[in-house]
C-alpha cells in the first residue's frame, strides 16, 4: 500500500516534520488571515472532519511522541482527501503552498491506524518520498 501526506515545507515545532494540511489552515485562522465568513466555514469543515475522520487519541495529550499522520492510498483515504476542497482552496488563496509526499513503504513506526490513515513516529530517513506541489 502507498501512503501520502499533504503538508507545507515549514516544519512543525512538535513533530519536527512538515506541517500537515489541517494545521497549516489552522495557522491561517490563528493568525487572523481569513475573513469572518471563511473562519465560519473553517469551523464547519473542522467539525465535519472530526466527525467522519477519526482523530488519533494521542492528539488529546498534545502529541507527546511527535507523530505525523499519512493518508492511506485506498478508497477511504482518497475519498476523505477529495472532500478537503476548502482546505486546499483556502491555502492557495492565502499563499500557503501545499505539497504531497508519497511513500511506497510505511514511513515510520506506526503508533495508530484506522481505515483512512496511519500515524507514525520516527519517520524513516532510509526511504525516499516522492514530493510534488499540490495545485
Amino acid at each position: 500500500m502507498k501512503y501520502y501526506r499533504v503538508h507545507t515545507k515549514e516544519n512543525a515545532y512538535i513533530t519536527g516534520q512538515p506541517r500537515g494540511i489541517f494545521t497549516a489552515v489552522w495557522k491561517l485562522v490563528e493568525e487572523g488571515v481569513m475573513n469572518e465568513k471563511e473562519v465560519e466555514t473553517y469551523w464547519k469543515n473542522k467539525a465535519y472532519f472530526e466527525k467522519v475522520l477519526p482523530v488519533p487519541p494521542f492528539y488529546e495529550q498534545g502529541n507527546p511522541e511527535g507523530a505525523v499522520t499519512w493518508f492511506k492510498d485506498n478508497a477511504q483515504g482518497n475519498d476523505i482527501y477529495e472532500q478537503m476542497t476548502f482546505y486546499r482552496e483556502i491555502a492557495k488563496k492565502y499563499g500557503t503552498r501545499l505539497y504531497k509526499s508519497v511513500s511506497n513503504e510505511i514511513p515510520g513506526e506506526v503508533i495508530y491506524e484506522d481505515d483512512f490513515q496511519i500515524a507514525v513516529k520516527n519517520v524513516r530517513d532510509d526511504i525516499e518520498f516522492k514530493t510534488e506541489e499540490v495545485v
